[in-house]
């Protein structure tokens, strides 16, 4: 079982109707398929992690549908995951017939985001879906909105606080076992042997940490032989992954393998090595998102492997505060499933990539 901080997952897997768009994160060694169309699915777990039910939480029951519902998106909408995370709550909202859903961006600025929150629990909000940018921090929103009991679910990005009294519950991937997955690529790729660098994602999250410490695991466990010599953040950005791989180009020019945390870095670190004159598959990349750009550099020979994951949130986060509000018992965690794209399947999977 993949060493992660926090609660177990808990979920009962089923496929959700979805709403998201084309351009809108398994604990297994073996990935799950995603559903059809790219709709997250819940992974499957055994029923006997912690749960938190209206009652427990001290809540009152209100409608969904009228009442005011408040999502914090964390980061500028130039990332095809923040576009398609953003673009699948409206669609879920509108589907469901929530008539008031207010929706905030914090430009990549965590005093923002925590002020975009507040402003919303002043506003009346009922419910609060965040996509957090920083898992620290969050102490003044938290104690606001359990004054007024408000559940917070928390998607993409785990806030570090206690389920059923700072927050509701958390919806995404395992980005351990992601980490994971990954370097079980790389691994594939190189034959098990040679010099590896880490364009690490963000700082303050725990997206960054886990993914990063489970690659370093499973290289430690499984190929002594692969060194990670070079690591510095790319910060997620498309921009900063490309500066990162030209500076990786000039310091480290026998490197054999990149290990990108999100797919705009990867993106980033093939442009910069186009610009180095070098071909496709000449450096190996591994990536995870599963953005349609990413998956097309798979065909077209400049990645690897990307490991999906998924932003398609809006469904599961729905169905789980209606199964919340009506007292059914929500788990603390919800683990989705994501897909892999490799050589052999990334031309027919473009359909379901973002």
């Amino acid at each position: 079982m993949s060493r992660r901080r926090g609660w177990a997952a808990l979920a009962v897997a089923a496929l959700l109707a979805t709403g998201a768009c084309a351009k809108s994160e398994d604990t297994s060694d073996t990935p799950a398929p995603a559903g059809s169309a790219g709709e997250q699915v819940a992974q499957s777990a055994a029923a006997d992690g912690p749960t938190c039910t209206l009652q427990s939480f001290g809540g009152q029951a209100f409608d969904v549908k009228t009442a005011t519902v408040g999502f914090s998106q964390s980061e500028k909408e130039a990332n095809p995951f923040r576009i398609a995370e953003t673009q699948s709550i409206k669609d879920e909202a509108k589907a469901l017939g929530i008539a008031n859903l207010r929706v905030t961006n914090a430009q990549s600025q965590f005093s923002k985001q925590i002020s975009d929150v507040q402003q919303l629990i002043a506003q009346g909000a009922k419910l609060l879906v965040i996509a957090p940018l920083n898992s620290d921090g969050w102490e003044p929103v938290l104690k606001q909105a359990a004054e007024k009991k408000i559940p917070i679910i928390t998607i993409d990005r785990k806030i570090n606080a206690q389920p059923c009294t700072d927050y509701l519950t958390f919806i995404g991937s395992d980005f351990y076992e992601q980490g994971k997955r990954a370097a079980d690529q790389m691994i594939a790729a190189l034959g098990g042997n040679g010099e590896v660098a880490i364009l690490l994602g963000a700082p303050g999250n725990n997206v960054t940490t886990d993914r990063t410490a489970g690659f370093k695991d499973r290289i430690a466990e499984k190929a002594p032989n692969i060194k990670i010599t070079f690591e510095q953040t790319g910060e997620f950005t498309r921009e900063k992954g490309q500066q990162v791989t030209e500076q990786l180009i000039q310091s480290r020019p026998g490197t054999s393998g990149i290990y990108a945390e999100n797919d705009e870095m990867a993106l980033g670190a093939v442009t910069a090595l186009k610009g180095a004159g070098k071909t496709p598959g000449q450096v190996k990349i591994v990536s995870i998102d599963g953005t349609r750009a990413a998956v097309q550099g798979i065909v077209d020979g400049w990645l690897y492997s990307v490991i999906e994951s998924n932003p398609r949130f809006g469904p599961l986060a729905f169905q789980t505060a209606q199964k919340f509000v009506a007292g059914e018992a929500i788990p603390a965690t919800t683990i989705i499933s994501d897909r892999e794209y490799t050589t052999a399947n990334a031309k027919d999977s473009l359909g379901h990539a973002y």
